[in-house]
């Protein structure tokens, strides 16, 4: 059995219904098992989550260029975790990560760096997302899986004056193939340590 974790904050909920979407594909990898975190109300029992999983998928919105206030709240309070590394640490578990904002680019690919280092940080090994660019020809579509064409983690663009239930399907599978991903690197690295 292998466990994940999707940790993540959401402002106006786009966030919310990503991680839901990564929480769906890796549920729906046989052996896995997976919970969801809102960094928002997270309790002893949500760092015990973190504590006993074999991944951690980090989500956040992009906030004027990187991840949000409560998101980076949740990190500086992980420092028990990175003091603990090696013993009840997160070294060595699995990492990846998703985040959404407004604009095209919205300067998401700081926020996805600026958790792949918090990773790194922790001595976790990071997942990309394993697809190519969707999106990137007179052939393709919005509709395209990675139509924002990332490589470090699963991004999704949701226009400023629309709620959560407006956000495109594309963005959706490209983050449920995020949780899919991570879970299939997680089962291999539980199979391989039996």
């Amino acid at each position: 059995m292998a466990r994940i974790a999707i940790t993540y904050h959401s402002g106006y909920g786009h966030t919310g219904r990503q991680a839901e979407a990564v929480f769906a594909g890796a549920q729906s990898v046989a052996g896995a098992e997976a919970v969801l975190i809102n960094v928002a109300e997270i309790n002893e029992a949500g760092w015990a989550e973190l504590a006993a999983a074999d991944a951690i998928i980090f989500g956040a919105p992009t906030y004027m260029g990187s991840v949000s206030a409560k998101f980076k709240e949740f990190m500086d309070a992980s420092s028990k975790a990175w003091f603990a590394m090696g013993a009840k640490g997160w070294k060595d578990k699995l990492a990846a990560g998703f985040t959404n904002s407004a604009s095209q680019s919205g300067d998401k690919l700081n926020s996805l760096v600026q958790l792949a280092i918090f990773a790194a940080q922790h001595g976790m090994v990071w997942v990309s997302l394993g697809l190519p660019p969707g999106n990137n020809s007179s052939q393709g579509s919005v509709d395209d899986l990675n139509r924002l064409g990332s490589f470090l983690g699963a991004m999704a663009q949701s226009n400023a004056d629309q709620g959560a239930d407006a956000m495109r399907e594309s963005d959706l599978k490209t983050a449920e193939h995020l949780g899919r991903r991570v879970a299939e690197q997680a089962l291999r690295l539980t199979q391989n340590r039996a």
